[in-house]
């Protein structure tokens, strides 16, 4: 091999080595991934971080999200064998602190607002033009979310949530 095609080869595979590291770091900045929540910070009367968060996914593609998030500090109860005969309780117990939304985002600056589609809350979806935004950062593989103004009850209002990427 001449010396001026080694040199072509070299060059070539810098700049394919360059490449790849650039597209590999816009995908580390990116939202778009698959996400998990690792730890929610509340606040007010009854503040408190949560360290193990149920389970839960966050999906970003481009444009598109979708979440699905036990949103209890335990693990849910089964449904009661006998729907027919559930209580409220029962049933809220079970079905309550889970969420369950896709729909679209935006991402302008530093915030990124959602626009959900679909919904487990039929109120999110009959009102259409509901919206959620937080401002967000990404450090590594650590999203952190924090909601301009989001109620969890008279007693909590979420102040951040940490996520990690899982791809």
């Amino acid at each position: 091999m001449n010396k001026a095609s080694f040199a072509v080869l070299v060059l070539a595979g810098f700049v394919s080595f360059n490449a790849f590291a650039q597209a590999k770091k816009s995908a580390d900045s990116s939202i778009q991934g698959v996400w998990r929540v690792t730890e929610r910070e509340f606040k007010g009367p009854n503040a408190v971080t949560n360290k193990n968060p149920q389970p839960n996914l966050y999906i970003f593609t481009r444009g598109h999200y979708s979440i699905v998030s036990v949103t209890g500090d335990k693990p849910r109860p089964n449904q009661p064998q006998d729907l027919a005969k559930a209580t409220a309780a029962e049933l809220n117990a079970t079905w309550g602190p889970f969420i369950a939304q896709s729909g679209t985002y935006e991402v302008k600056g530093g915030n990124i607002t959602l626009r959900p589609l679909v919904a487990k809350n039929p109120t999110v979806m009959a009102q259409g033009s509901a919206t959620a935004t937080s401002s967000f950062k990404i450090e590594g593989k650590t999203l952190v979310l924090v909601p301009q103004a989001v109620t969890q009850g008279p007693n909590l209002i979420l102040v951040s949530q940490r996520l990690t990427r899982l791809e």
